[in-house]
């Protein structure tokens, strides 16, 4: 294998690559890029036997034929080489690949290409379309709420599933740490319907997160009930699935909830966000006494003392003081992108709605904490 290919094309492919690459890894292939390069184009391919991405790019090439590398050295080297340059690849087959660049000259030991494991994608059966707005929607509304608790694994990503609202089909995109829930919905693309569905795992999430942020391309989604496939420009990532059970998040959304405050989301979010800076450490413990016409949020602890501050809102109910989680609490509001925030309670003890007053796409519940 033989090529030439501008460091600025190279270092941005293996930017988006290699952080699949784990840093620690047992199985030695696992720590490589494989590079294939063939008809004009380098594809370089990295995985960690669940999650695999192939992004090409553009080079000469002189002599097609395929490596692998050194993923976080490789990366390492093109990010230290200077704006502007020429990089030559060079893989004799023998298991070395050199590097040059100017004057600077790199030989890194290559493992054969025959050990790199590829993740099948089987028969895909489910297809359909997503906006990059409509996909960061799905992620950037949810994940937060993602479960990091190794032993409820089925937690640990974003359940996708086709659902109906209002005699509506939408696709709706659910995660929940028992702690809160998260849920938002898109109108239901075509090709969804009949859909399987699927947990999503929390490392293929982020990592599609970050590269949706560099294209204006619609993505295409393929998925089975035990692979998802995300396609676009010259990147295709992926993903096996969580195998698991997702839980009936619908039981979890009260229905009695009648007490409605409608606050103002920026001065809402900021007022907790100051209060907290008074509440102890670890619980964080914010809070809300709700009256007629007044929202008094307060917090206190042992060493530092209180704090309160009263927002102007609009509540309609019997009064109520409900503590909770400010870290949680700041969360959601900072997934609120309308003016107006609606809160939905019950009592201090049961959990509470919280959605956009313009969007009744998204929806949250927090579960209250004693103060």
């Amino acid at each position: 294998m033989k090529l030439t290919i501008e460091r600025a094309a190279l270092l941005k492919s293996l930017g988006h690559v290699q952080s699949v690459v784990e840093r620690r890894n047992t199985i030695p292939i696992l720590s490589n890029l494989k590079l294939d390069a063939k008809d004009g184009k380098l594809a370089l391919n990295a995985t960690d036997m669940d999650l695999d991405i192939v992004e090409s790019v553009a080079a000469e090439i002189t002599t097609p034929g395929a490596t692998t590398a050194p993923a976080h050295t490789l990366y390492d080297i093109v990010r230290k080489l200077p704006e502007g340059a020429q990089v030559a690849l060079d893989a004799d087959g023998e298991g070395q690949m050199v590097l040059s660049s100017g004057r600077s000259r790199f030989t890194l030991t290559c493992l054969p290409t025959d050990d790199f494991p590829v993740l099948s994608g089987g028969d895909l059966d489910h297809q359909f379309t997503l906006t990059v707005s409509e996909i960061q929607a799905l992620i950037d509304k949810t994940r937060f709420a993602i479960s990091t608790e190794e032993t409820r694994y089925y937690l640990n990503g974003i359940y996708l599933h086709a659902a109906e609202r209002d005699g509506a089909a939408v696709l709706r995109a659910v995660a929940t740490d028992g702690h809160r829930l998260a849920s938002i919905e898109v109108p239901l693309p075509p090709g969804a319907d009949g859909m399987p569905g699927v947990i999503v795992p929390r490392k293929a999430v982020s990592e599609l997160r970050k590269l949706v942020d560099e294209t204006t391309a619609d993505i295409a989604v393929s998925l089975s009930e035990a692979k998802v496939r995300f396609s676009f420009d010259d990147t295709v990532l992926t993903s096996k699935l969580i195998d698991g059970t997702f839980p009936d998040y619908q039981r979890v959304i009260p229905e009695g909830n009648d007490k409605q405050l409608d606050v103002p989301t920026k001065g809402f979010a900021d007022a907790v966000d100051r209060v907290s800076a008074i509440s102890s450490e670890k619980s964080r413990a914010v809070k809300m006494s709700l009256a007629s016409g007044s929202l008094i949020l307060s917090a206190s602890s042992p060493e530092d003392g209180s704090a309160t501050e009263e927002l102007e809102a609009t509540y309609q109910g019997d009064a109520v003081e409900i503590g909770f989680n400010a870290g949680y609490l700041l969360d959601i509001i900072r997934q609120i992108e309308g003016d107006s925030t609606r809160l939905m309670l019950a009592d201090a003890a049961s959990p509470t709605i919280l959605s956009e007053v313009e969007d009744a796409g998204a929806l949250y519940v927090l579960m209250p904490m004693r103060v």
